[in-house]
């Protein structure tokens, strides 16, 4: 996965190493992590981190650090620790690295208790103390403003766009389809067919009738297609390469403490936001409820940066985007408790009760925010708002567990196929054509999608008109039922035996299943915003509406069966296919992304039906139990897997019976470890160990011999603490002593000036003894999220684990290959 070899010889212990094999680490020169060579490739592309633009201000404030110097100057050999203050760098983390959990929280937890503290002070310490509690809620406030405006602009704009395809408003080309015969005086059946909405061939032949018109349509419709796919994958490719996929995998893996630099940048959000419009009007089968999970992140991450409270604080930070992707799932789906219990199930690796309350309170505002630009016209959230009246029967659970059997064969299949097709195309020269392979699946789908009128309609809408329960009034196809009006009562029509153009659409939709249930595979995960949401519940939607006019003619023609006899008497409404399709959207997308709780909360948000929550709740576990049989994984957990991310599932047991000196570096056959002394070495021989190894950290012991452990320092301050030693405290030269005590040894008068670094050195590491079994090791990385752990045998330091060890582990006693765990 790997452009360029950097990555190549990651060593095996000390902490997981820098973004880059740390050639750029020598005598001369201290490169920072941004140069045009260091390329990385995420979810198969190639990504060029020359976008220093991205970069928070806190990383560039090592700017001042960039040349690494081996000259020292002479002068006086006063003794001076000149880290008292904070130096600007010391305590961040390089891109690729993992975010020390332990630490970040200690820090946050100081800063509160000074502020609180000082806040007795004054007037203006209070204020600060009370603006300081504030600023949280103040953060979700502008988070979800932002992301419901962002949403409803990606709303109006896809419909607009998708309605281009087939014709032109004459009143307002900004007009879609639907706003433009709002003000047309046809009937209510020819609502479609108002003057003012032109089709293609009526604006170019005059007439819309006939073969030659039809092709010319057709002939449109595939071309803006292909234009809309083309201006998508050009811009990812061009100015952000993170903007493609659903995002998803890579948030789940940013939210456990992994950084991914310019992941959750600007630049990131304006082409994500603008290529998500093209790539769903492009009519490829995907969805924009995944992608703007990522958009949401993308906001949080940026405002985070009005705040020093979390702008200095990745701990902190990541609560915030745990927040942000509660909003993104609210206004996806017009959900916001929904989109809670997803950021909960789903994304967030550490969720704090204070989280809860801010994640509920981002995605009311979020969710609020859209109902305010109400970008449909019909004051919902979603284009596929329903309302069901009719009660289901006990007996109807039998179709429904039906469906979710259905729902988690297809979730395994596609999971199957999808990860076997990526790493196809990660490992073929496949993946050196993204904007040829989005270009052929475009033109494929168009091809096909056009005859068929389910597939020629956007997803969102087809779902739409697939959960709708039939009236008087419908045009559709899918109602068009043989009328017997004698036996009406009120609003609700009685089961009627179907009509030609029922039959028509049962054919119709087969097909449409059919073209959905494969093109999906290849579709996710190309080089354009791709959320999966919306095809699986298509998918779900099209095999619940067949089944459910099955079952209704089932109803119809048998009344007089066991089955049917006690509650379907003849001239009874009671089976509604619009629920069947509602039920088989849930378990399809149960059997894809193994949600439970959330999936049955987003969907009965959808449809505001609480009386419809067994038949979902029967689905989604039904599906997921299937789908869990077949293969452990959710569609998420297999793109982290096959993209090696560093992340420790938190739902997966650990039953093997190791040991941690059977997982610690390093190994018998290896060199030893490499360990600072706590006061005896120089600056040259602690340059000479940073230059010729790529640790991200050592071990501080009190002596090469006692091996007594005194601390752990980060490669990162070290150099940063030296670099700025040199510059500004006099005296400081290569054969200085470096000092991690209070206080250090007497040396002769004529010795240069000691180096006092115990303000960088971590007292309290982690460590375990060699004989801790290592499913409690593997607790203790996940519950406290640390980088690394030391091992110990009676008090002396024997090795250390990191996380990269435990993830290479647990893969190893899965029969996996080890080597795939951090970007293979």
């Amino acid at each position: 996965m790997v452009s360029h070899g950097r990555w190549g010889h990651w060593q095996s212990w000390g902490l997981e190493p820098l973004a880059m094999d740390q050639k750029g680490f020598r005598r001369g020169s201290f490169q920072s992590a941004t140069s045009d060579e260091d390329m990385l490739e995420i979810a198969g592309a190639s990504m060029d981190f020359s976008m220093a633009d991205d970069d928070p201000p806190l990383d560039r404030e090592m700017g001042g650090f960039s040349s690494y110097n081996g000259g020292g100057m002479n002068g006086t050999s006063a003794m001076m620790d000149f880290l008292e203050e904070p130096l600007p760098g010391v305590g961040t983390y390089e891109d690729f690295n993992t975010i020390d959990w332990v630490r970040e929280k200690s820090r946050d937890r100081d800063r509160h208790r000074e502020i609180t503290n000082r806040s007795k002070e004054s007037t203006w310490a209070l204020l600060h103390s009370v603006s300081d509690a504030f600023s949280g809620w103040l953060l979700m406030l502008l988070i979800g403003l932002l992301a419901g405006s962002l949403a409803g602009l990606i709303d109006i704009s896809a419909h607009w766009m998708t309605d281009l395809k087939e014709g032109v408003c004459l009143a307002g080309f900004w007009f879609n389809h639907e706003h433009c015969c709002w003000k047309s005086n046809t009937t209510f059946t020819d609502r479609d067919k108002c003057p003012e909405w032109k089709s293609w061939s009526q604006l170019i032949l005059g007439h819309g009738e006939g073969a030659f018109a039809y092709i010319l349509n057709y002939f449109m419709y595939v071309i803006w297609a292909l234009m809309f796919s083309l201006l998508a994958v050009l811009l990812v490719k061009g100015f952000a390469p993170y903007a493609c996929g659903s995002g998803i995998p890579e948030i789940k893996t940013i939210l456990s403490g992994f950084i991914i630099r310019g992941y959750l940048g600007k630049w990131t959000l304006v082409i994500k936001t603008i290529t998500l419009v093209l790539a769903v009007s492009s009519g490829l089968s995907l969805g924009k409820e995944g992608p703007l999970v990522h958009v949401a992140c993308c906001c949080g991450n940026i405002l985070c940066h009005l705040f020093t409270k979390y702008r200095k604080n990745e701990a902190k930070r990541r609560e915030v985007l745990s927040a942000a992707a509660a909003a993104g799932v609210s206004v996806a789906f017009g959900a916001p408790i929904g989109g809670v219990l997803f950021s909960l199930e789903e994304v967030s690796y550490y969720f704090p009760l204070k989280t809860l309350w801010r994640s509920f309170f981002a995605a009311l505002v979020a969710a609020f925010t859209l109902r305010s630009i109400n970008p449909f016209g019909n004051s919902r959230l979603v284009l596929f708002y329903v309302e069901f009246h009719m009660p289901w029967h006990l007996l109807e659970l039998v179709p429904f567990i039906l469906l979710g059997i259905f729902g988690g064969l297809w979730g395994a299949f596609f999971i199957r196929s999808n990860i076997a097709w990526c790493r196809r195309r990660k490992t073929t020269r496949l993946g050196k054509y993204p904007v040829l392979e989005v270009i052929v699946v475009t033109a494929i789908t168009a091809i096909l999608a056009f005859p068929n009128e389910y597939t020629r309609m956007s997803t969102s809408e087809l779902i739409s008109e697939l959960f709708n329960d039939c009236g008087i009034l419908d045009s559709s196809k899918l109602c068009e039922y043989v009328n017997d009006f004698n036996s009406t009562k009120g609003d609700d029509l009685p089961d009627r035996a179907a009509g030609p153009g029922v039959y028509t659409a049962m054919w119709q939709l087969a097909l449409a299943l059919i073209m959905k249930v494969f093109i999906t595979i290849f579709t996710f995960g190309m080089k354009v915003p791709s959320g999966l949401f919306i095809p699986s519940m298509a998918v779900g939607a099209i095999a619940g509406r067949l089944l459910g006019v099955a079952v209704e003619q089932l109803a119809f023609y048998h009344h007089d069966w066991a089955i049917f006899s006690g509650w379907c008497s003849p001239g009874a409404d009671c089976i509604t296919p619009g629920l069947y399709a509602m039920v088989g959207a849930a378990a399809c997308l149960g059997g894809v992304t193994r949600m439970t709780v959330s999936l049955v909360v987003i969907m009965f948000e959808l449809t505001g039906g609480l009386e419809y929550i067994v038949p979902l709740m029967a689905a989604a576990m039904t599906s997921k139990w299937v789908a869990d049989a077949i293969g452990r994984e959710g569609i998420y957990d297999a793109h982290i897997r096959l993209n090696g991310y560093p992340f420790l599932e938190a739902k997966e047991e650990f039953s093997h019976k190791t040991r941690a000196m059977d997982v610690m570096r390093p190994r018998k056959s290896d060199p030893p470890l490499t360990v600072i002394t706590q006061d005896t070495m120089t600056v040259e021989d602690v340059e000479t160990i940073v230059t010729s190894t790529t640790y991200s950290g050592y071990p501080v012991v009190v002596s090469r011999t006692s091996q007594r452990l005194v601390g752990f320092v980060l490669r990162r301050d070290l150099i940063i603490s030296i670099e700025n030693a040199r510059k500004k405290q006099d005296g400081i030269v290569s054969t200085s002593v470096i000092c991690f005590t209070d206080y250090c040894p007497p040396l002769p008068p004529s010795s240069p000036s000691v180096l006092k670094l115990r303000s960088i050195l971590d007292l309290s590491p982690f460590t375990v003894t060699d004989e801790t079994p290592m499913e409690i090791v593997v607790d203790i990385f996940r519950k406290l999220g640390l980088r690394q752990c030391l091992v110990t045998h009676n008090g002396k330091l024997l090795g250390i684990i990191t996380k990269k060890d435990v993830l290479k582990h647990i893969a190893q006693m899965a029969n996996q290959d080890p080597d795939s765990i951090l970007f293979n």
